[in-house]
């Protein structure tokens, strides 16, 4: 029997050239245990993700900061600060998140996604002051509440799922997985994944990006 699933995007459901791995789209579709998508994506991509695919609409965004289950819908963190911090790092002469026009941030609404190009001594200086934190997804830095993460967004789910977090296998790649992985009662890292990611999982695959999670879903199925 299958398991509620907590699946990550980038570096998981990808290809290693970037992209949705659209041989995931079928095995998701058919899952008969809810599949909720959690990233540190702004909200509009995983919500376009899961229409795409053909599931409902379960989404952690933002690192946590975003959470819809069935169109209940909960807005945690601090948009002004990550505002304030944008704000900060044009004032030191960088980009206040991506080089313009910034998709990454154009639809976020309670972090920032910083491009790993900035120095992080200063992001987290300057993140400090209005008393967010940082974690590195490995392609962007994000300045979030420290109070938000993934699973604090798996917990928000399972209350409206009437589900244990037990239940759940959390499959990703990254450090901003890691507290998903500690709470899920499965976690499992992509070959591909950074050693956080692998040091709070409870097994690695073989196979790497979306190879990956085809070979943890035939595990758990």
């Amino acid at each position: 029997m299958s398991r509620p699933l907590a699946i990550d995007i980038d570096g998981t459901m990808t290809r290693p050239d970037g992209g949705i791995d659209e041989r995931l789209f079928a095995p998701l579709r058919q899952w008969d245990e809810p599949v909720v998508v959690a990233t540190g994506k702004s909200f509009a991509y995983p919500v376009a993700l899961c229409a795409f695919i053909g599931i409902r609409e379960r989404v952690i965004a933002e690192n946590g900061g975003v959470v819809l289950v069935d169109g209940d819908l909960t807005v945690d963190g601090d948009a002004s600060a990550a505002r304030a911090v944008a704000s900060d790092l044009r004032a030191e002469g960088y980009p206040g998140g991506w080089p313009e026009p910034d998709m990454h941030n154009r639809w976020r609404e309670t972090e920032l996604s910083v491009t790993r190009s900035v120095p992080r001594d200063l992001l987290e200086s300057l993140a400090a002051e209005y008393g967010q934190t940082i974690v590195d997804s490995g392609y962007a830095y994000h300045v979030k509440s420290p109070d938000v993460s993934k699973a604090t967004g798996l917990r928000r789910a399972c209350e409206r799922l009437d589900r244990d977090p037990e239940a759940f296998v959390a499959i990703g790649d990254s450090a901003n997985d890691a507290e998903l992985f500690d709470l899920a009662g499965y976690a499992v890292a992509v070959a591909n994944a950074d050693e956080t990611a692998i040091a709070r999982a409870d097994t690695q695959t073989e196979g790497a990006f979306a190879d990956g999670v085809l070979e943890a879903l035939g595990e758990v199925a």
